[in-house]
């Protein structure tokens, strides 16, 4: 399948840093929280921009499928995603363990289920998250 959009960010200073995407909207302060051993300073983190993109991408995917279904979503709908890290089991790094939350106020349960279910799959973040999706790690 042809890829229809490719974007760039980079990253300086790691978790302590600033990342700035290729055409300069975002630029943020990356700072370390108290619980990863860092000051706390004013900033975010790979998992708050992981979470809020993930939320993001969700909503759109749900968007999407409820189109398909000729169901209005509404504009006060949200999705939260909630990302953890800690260390893995085996020693050898960090995980993530996302989650996501969907309100859709004025939406049947069970439609809100079976729209939810669907996003899951659609979604390109859930896709990568659920499967073995390659990432290509170079040295540039």
């Amino acid at each position: 399948m042809p890829i229809l959009y490719t974007t760039k960010a980079s990253a300086t200073g790691g978790r302590a840093g600033r990342a700035v995407s290729e055409n300069g909207v975002l630029d943020v302060t990356l700072t370390v929280p108290k619980e990863l051993g860092g000051d706390g300073a004013t900033g975010t983190n790979p998992e708050q921009l992981f979470a809020a993109g993930y939320s993001a991408c969700f909503l759109g995917a749900l968007k999407f499928v409820a189109g398909k279904e000729k169901v209005n979503i509404p504009n006060d709908a949200t999705v939260t995603a909630t990302v953890g890290i800690g260390p893995r089991e085996d020693g050898t790094g960090f995980y993530i363990n996302p989650s996501i939350s969907v309100n859709l106020p004025g939406i049947d349960r069970e439609v809100g289920e079976k729209l939810v279910a669907a996003a899951h799959i659609v979604c390109p973040y859930s896709h990568a998250l659920r499967t073995s999706t390659e990432v290509s790690a170079t040295l540039a």
